[in-house]
């Protein structure tokens, strides 16, 4: 038997005894036994790629972020569902891998940061666990900078586009970018502010952004 038959029949007997102690439904069929079945798995594999520029930089999301995608993301990122991450992070870390190939050597991937509430909440950064289960584990991230004291700041929806722009500019900092080229990577890109300011720290700190991949992208 192939070395990757082994591994899948192991994977899935570890799977299945796991499933008698910690009973789970897929979340794609509601099946029993899987955080996510084989069918469920396969249909998600065959879903199509998305490619969009964010501030002059191409950027490749790995799916669109809306069905089963989105309730995969928020399993992981708000119940803490790391066994929902490898079907994701694949290929995920697959197009950063790819990005790095086709980069100078000495190319840096660096992460967009979690907003510190969810940061505090989580205890655990969801991109981290996405792309070491992509094979990506070497990575650094931009730096938040802090607010002036006593200044406030209204929820996302309560802003229009152009104070939700003006509130994401100068947020962000890169460091020890100069000279270099970066890949810059985040979960769910949706009107790209953030990443564009990303995008703007690395310039800002002597880098080059050489491409932004995410996991997902809401569609125009």
């Amino acid at each position: 038997m192939p070395a990757t038959d082994r591994r899948t029949v192991w994977t899935d007997a570890a799977l299945a005894v796991l499933g008698l102690v910690l009973p789970v439904a897929c979340l794609g069929c509601g099946r029993p036994d899987r955080a996510l079945c084989r069918a469920c798995r396969t249909a998600l594999d065959a879903r199509p790629r998305r490619v969009r520029l964010v501030a002059g930089v191409r950027l490749d999301a790995a799916f669109e972020y809306e069905g089963l995608v989105r309730t995969l993301l928020l399993e992981l990122k708000l119940r803490g569902r790391v066994d929902v991450a490898g079907p994701l992070g694949r290929r995920f870390g697959g197009l950063v891998r790819a990005a790095l190939a086709a980069s100078p050597a000495d190319t840096v991937v660096l992460r967009v940061p979690p907003s510190r509430t969810g940061a505090r909440r989580r205890g655990f950064d969801p991109v981290v666990v996405l792309l070491a289960r992509g094979g990506v584990r070497r990575t650094g991230r931009l730096s938040r900078v802090r607010a002036a004291p006593g200044a406030t700041h209204p929820g996302q929806k309560e802003r229009t586009a152009t104070e939700r722009v003006a509130a994401t500019v100068g947020t962000l900092r890169a460091r020890g970018v100069d000279g270099r080229c970066v890949v810059l990577v985040d979960d769910v890109v949706t009107t790209g502010v953030t990443m564009a300011e990303g995008v703007r720290a690395v310039r800002a700190g002597g880098g080059l952004v050489v491409r932004c991949v995410a996991v997902a992208s809401v569609e125009d």
